[in-house]
């Protein structure tokens, strides 16, 4: 039999490791889940893709093709994981990382909040060089300087350096001799320059950018080398990659460059696939929300675009690269619930992680756990938990929420449980309406779209809470960020900074840019080996009004730049400046500050996967539920029983092989033929809100 062509991507999250394939073929998807391996995130990889093989009949011979989204770089800088780094920079800037900006987020605080500084202050060296903000040199580089701190670099122990000059993004001459030089004394430094990793103004936030990238190099080398050693033992002969923070696929080398871009790796896959389903269901506004085992990942897709930015965050620490825009908070299934000192109420952002899990799994918990609750509450099913492979304890989850919330709090077991969901939903809701509110934009006039495996228990209150009209799931949501990673294309990320006022006459000068951008674009696809026709060049520029201290990024449309281009450029974003911050001011200059390329390289060849055949009775099964107060018989289905076309009314219990979907009273859901399920408020209810 001729060999099957297998397409797999997985999802490496903090409890659990998802997986989706899809046979090229024949259009047929397949999702599987298996636990994360912390000690080892490979070992979950492999596990998933050898027992999907197993399940679904296919040999590791006919895998085409693997891409992976990993949390290895984010969960390193979380956890502060990393190896000790040292930094060059411009004589008399060594302390840039610890001024930092002026923003303060407690305005009466009579002390500077606390910075987290990733390198010491004794491994911060100045050398003598100056570059001017155009390019020019107005202090050649000291070649006595160089040789003193590559001595001081080479004898602090440090196994990364970060090189990061003043207006080095102008001119990389002085880095790249440095870089020379300190890979001459120090062969096994890793080694990450400013210039190639954030070419852009702002020096706090390239400098934090680059020693991330520095401090994640060792880290990410060192998961990438094992996990092709793990692979090519185990016979997968496919070519790997990685997913970046923008959506895009990358290889293992380009990743152990730039592991900074990894930072948004999996979450990023799911707003892909938002952005794919919401346009195939007719809703261009959705807030995307991935609840999975320990976070809860909110992305805002308007107008059917998802939102990217050149500058995001994680835990404190500014991260220019251009990133899929998404706020996360510590709220998933695995999040424990507690007490603190004063008798207050907790739930999050404390996980119990893969291991040991919540209570009911048995597995050494002793706090409860979302997971607990809802299935103190019956909205989980004890016996069908992972397609009826996990047994989960329902007596241990009972005797944990009792003795670590319900008897402090002197509340009976329901009214404690019911308790812990409430403060989740609200949770949940601040950080949409935060998501939301920071735009200017109302949550009502957009749907909820609910994926990963915790988020179908809680997407319904969820928008209630906030006044949306519309739920939707998407199939197989438990996997969805897999999915998402599955249609990943090869993307390239450069960028320009050269101010420039977009008045009359400014079109050459802007030209000029982006062609040099353009052209280093072309170059890269070119190296990947990709077809004319599967090769796309987009770009978008940081504008600003004269004086302001902020851009925002406004797409190019075409490849003209002629000054009717530029014309329409200046109105678009005037009128995201007016929906942003509710004003506009078409007087004042406008600043182009840095031109943004994304080379993109489609990964064709990919049938779309296609609804599984549903159909059949449904089960006559129910079970007991505590919704609004009180515990009501609600009926429980089976997603795979449920044909298109299919019309359900709340309350009810969907469940699928990894996850479980809860619709309330006043819902009513459908089966679209796509397979996706729809929920929307019926009238009566949307009155009494």
């Amino acid at each position: 039999m001729a060999s099957r062509r297998i397409r797999i991507a997985v999802d490496i999250g903090g409890t659990f490791t998802d997986l989706e394939c899809l046979d090229e073929a024949t259009g047929a998807a397949w999702s599987f889940k298996t636990p994360t391996t912390p000690e080892d995130p490979s070992i979950g990889l492999m596990n998933a893709v050898t027992g999907a093989a197993g399940r679904f009949g296919f040999s590791l011979d006919d895998v085409s093709f693997l891409v992976h989204g990993t949390t290895i770089a984010t969960n390193a800088v979380l956890t502060r994981d990393l190896p000790e780094g040292a930094l060059i920079t411009t004589a008399g800037f060594e302390d840039v990382l610890e001024i930092g900006r002026h923003a303060r987020t407690n305005i009466y605080r009579l002390k500077p909040e606390p910075r987290t500084l990733l390198i010491p202050r004794r491994r911060r060296f100045g050398v003598s060089e100056r570059i001017g903000p155009a390019g020019e040199v107005l202090r050649p580089l000291d070649p006595d300087s160089v040789a003193s701190v590559v001595e001081k670099v080479a004898a602090s122990g440090a196994r990364a350096c970060a090189i990061a000059l003043i207006n080095g993004f102008a001119n990389p001459a002085h880095e790249i001799a440095l870089r020379e030089a300190l890979a001459a004394r120090a062969p096994g430094l890793a080694i990450s320059c400013s210039h190639e990793v954030s070419p852009e103004i702002r020096e706090f936030e390239r400098i934090s950018t680059t020693v991330l990238n520095a401090l994640l190099m060792p880290v990410v080398e060192t998961y990438v080398e094992a996990l092709l050693a793990r692979i090519t033992a185990q016979g997968l002969k496919a070519p790997l990659y990685l997913v970046q923070s923008n959506g895009g696929a990358t290889t293992p080398r380009a990743a152990a460059l730039a592991p900074v871009k990894l930072l948004l790796s999996g979450p990023s896959g799911g707003v892909l696939a938002a952005e794919r389903v919401a346009s195939r269901l007719g809703f261009p506004d959705v807030v995307g929300v991935d609840m999975g085992g320990t976070s809860y990942d909110v992305a805002v897709i308007r107008g059917g675009v998802r939102a990217v930015v050149g500058q995001g965050e994680i835990d404190g620490l500014p991260v220019r690269v251009p990133m899929v825009d998404m706020r996360t908070i510590g709220a998933g299934g695995g999040s424990i619930a507690s007490l603190d000192a004063s008798g207050r109420l907790h739930v999050g952002p404390r996980s119990a992680g893969a291991r040991p899990g919540p209570v009911c799994y048995g597995r050494g918990g002793t706090e409860p756990t979302v997971t607990d609750v809802n299935l103190v509450l019956g909205r989980l099913d004890a016996a069908s938990f992972l397609g009826g492979e996990f047994a989960l304890d329902v007596e241990g989850a009972r005797a944990a929420l009792d003795e670590c919330v319900a008897r402090p709090l002197g509340l009976d077991r329901d009214a404690a449980a019911a308790g812990v969901l409430a403060v989740v939903t609200a949770r949940l809701a601040g950080a949409i309406k935060l998501s939301l509110f920071e735009r200017g934009l109302d949550p009502r006039a957009f749907a909820l779209m609910s994926f990963g495996g915790a988020g179908g228990l809680h997407a319904v209150e969820v928008a209630e809470e906030l006044g949306m009209k519309s739920v939707i799931f998407p199939r197989d949501p438990s996997t969805f960020s897999a999915h998402g990673i599955l249609q990943s294309d090869i993307v390239h990320d450069r960028a320009r900074t050269r101010i420039v006022t977009l008045e009359p006459g400014a079109s050459e000068a802007v030209a000029a840019l982006a062609r040099e951008l353009l052209a280093e674009g072309a170059a890269l696809l070119e190296a990947d080996g990709l077809p004319a026709g599967a090769r796309a060049l987009e770009l978008a520029a940081d504008l600003r009004y004269r004086g302001q201290a902020f851009e925002l990024m406004v797409p190019i449309t075409g490849d003209e730049l002629d000054e009717a281009g530029l014309a329409a450029l200046r109105e678009r974003f005037h009128a995201l400046h007016r929906q942003r911050f509710s004003f506009d001011d078409r007087a004042e200059q406008i600043e182009l500050v840095t031109l943004r390329l994304s080379a993109i390289g489609r990964l064709g060849g990919m049938a779309t996967p296609h609804a599984p055949q549903r159909g059949g009775d449904r089960p006559a099964r129910s079970r007991a539920v505590h919704l609004g107060g009180g515990w009501i018989d609600a009926p429980v289905l089976q997603q795979a029983e449920l044909p298109a076309g299919t019309v359900l009314d709340g309350p009810a219990v969907i469940e699928q092989p990894y996850t479980t979907l809860l619709l309330p009273p006043g819902w009513r859901m459908r089966v679209a033929a796509s397979g996706d399920l729809v929920a929307t408020r019926e009238p009566a209810a949307q009155e009494q809100v």
